[in-house]
């Protein structure tokens, strides 16, 4: 049995920090990441884990399908 291809995972974690005025090292803090981790995120070169996609919704005060998606996000 061959390992599967993981999915891809839309994110829009840079549009919810800026409208909360977060920079990338104040999330990193307090989601207790690097600050890089954060960009790598954002650019979808990283998925989280689930620990880490919830504590970074809380962050950011948003549930957790609000924030990450296995589906292209629809910009109003």
């Amino acid at each position: 049995m061959g390992r599967q291809k993981e999915e891809p995972l839309f994110n829009r974690i840079e549009q919810a920090r800026a409208a909360r005025g977060l920079s990338r090292q104040q999330l990193a803090d307090a989601v207790g990441v690097h600050y890089q981790t954060i960009g790598y995120l954002e650019r979808g070169e990283y998925s989280p884990s689930l620990s880490l996609a919830l504590r970074m919704a809380q962050a950011l005060q948003l549930d957790v399908q609000a924030l990450f998606s296995i589906q292209p996000f629809h910009e109003d």
